[in-house]
């Protein structure tokens, strides 16, 4: 007998499971004929869970830990094969080893938009995306829910329908939130825990968990974002007409830079007319617009001229012109002692005595005075 008690110790059944992939989440214990020796040793680590599947029924669900597969630890085992006691044979059964870590990252998005009515712009349509993470938590619900006798069990089974399920609960919580879009980024980390918690309950069905949803991005269609960015260039800009200044500033730079190109040159020059002209009307660049600035005023109607009269050997003559007084000054039928009257004045006055006439006398210098008498 010693003999066979060496043999049956060499032969001890050892089954366990290592995976270096980073999708797997079922992996079935491969063994010919599924026979599994009676006393063998289960090593289940941590982040894993064997599940035992006897004649297509569930039995046993083992957690991390070392096992030595009897009837003393296998209540269920031992009930479904109505083993004797000390029967040792061995037993035909699946082991299912599932992975319970999270997988993370994995992605979720809307394929078509969402309608939504903003209070603001009215009706939108608004696309998301970001990810999440799942993990076992009761891997028998797993089982027999999701896996079935599937042996080499992937995210990529599940999280197509994973997916769905985010996108549906997502579109309903987004279009009855009314949360304005501009104010949706502030509060995806509040959608993203009411889109998690309304899942929940479905994905328990499953056996699963989802420990952390995230939405990455809500965006708009591409045509009502670029109207939103001319809008948001606007609020930038600020002064439209002070902008327009700068530009025209930069093309004169760039036609300064090509001074043998005639109609470049032009161009510079006309807008840099413009240009100054405007900020002549508008203030000092860089420096605000004047308030109120006055308008520039219309200049005063011409002066009316006068007409004289002149009064000599008690006749009067004219009109005359200015223009013709000064011919007669200097031609001497008009002297300082003449007198002259135009409308408005008050009576005859000496011509050299009126302010717009004595003017025309500065010409020729007055009569010399008189030589003093002889002494």
């Amino acid at each position: 007998m010693p003999i066979f008690d060496f043999l049956r110790g060499e032969l001890i059944d050892v089954i366990h499971w290592t995976d270096d992939s980073r999708d797997t989440i079922v992996s079935r214990f491969e063994r010919e004929g599924h026979a599994i020796k009676y006393g063998a040793k289960l090593t289940v680590r941590e982040g894993q869970a064997a599940v035992f599947v006897h004649e297509g029924q569930l039995a046993d669900v083992f957690p991390p830990g070392l096992y030595m597969l009897e009837t003393n630890n296998m209540p269920i085992m031992t009930s479904l094969q109505h083993w004797d006691h000390g029967f040792q044979s061995p037993f035909k059964s699946e082991i299912y080893f599932v992975n319970t870590t999270r997988f993370t990252d994995l992605k979720w998005g809307t394929k078509n938009p969402i309608m939504c009515r903003d209070p603001e712009f009215g009706p939108v349509r608004l696309r998301a995306f970001g990810t999440y993470t799942i993990r076992v938590v009761d891997p028998a619900r797993f089982i027999q829910e999701i896996v079935g006798t599937d042996g080499d069990f992937t995210t990529a089974e599940i999280t197509y329908q994973i997916r769905n399920i985010i996108v549906s609960r997502f579109s309903a919580a987004i279009a009855g939130s009314g949360i304005p879009v501009l104010d949706m980024a502030a509060n995806t980390e509040d959608l993203s825990k009411f889109v998690a918690a309304k899942i929940a309950p479905e994905i328990a069905e499953y056996g699963l968990e989802i420990p952390m949803l995230m939405i990455e991005n809500i965006s708009l269609p591409e045509a009502v974002e670029q109207a939103m960015d001319r809008r948001t260039s606007m609020g930038v800009i600020g002064d439209l007409g002070r902008y327009t200044q700068f530009q025209a500033a930069e093309a004169m730079a760039e036609a300064a830079k090509n001074p043998g190109g005639g109609m470049g040159a032009g161009l510079g020059m006309g807008m840099g007319m413009g240009m100054a002209q405007s900020m002549a009307q508008s203030g000092p660049w860089g420096s605000a617009p004047a308030a109120a600035a006055p308008a520039a005023m219309a200049p005063p109607p011409p002066p009316v001229e006068h007409v004289w009269h002149i009064a000599e050997n008690g006749q009067t003559q004219g009109p005359f012109s200015k223009a013709r007084l000064g011919r007669m000054a200097q031609e001497g039928g008009l002297t300082r002692d003449t007198l002259v009257w135009t409308a408005g004045q008050d009576g005859w006055k000496p011509a050299g005595e009126v302010t717009e006439l004595a003017q025309l006398f500065t010409v020729m210098p007055p009569p010399p005075p008189p030589p003093p008498p002889a002494g």
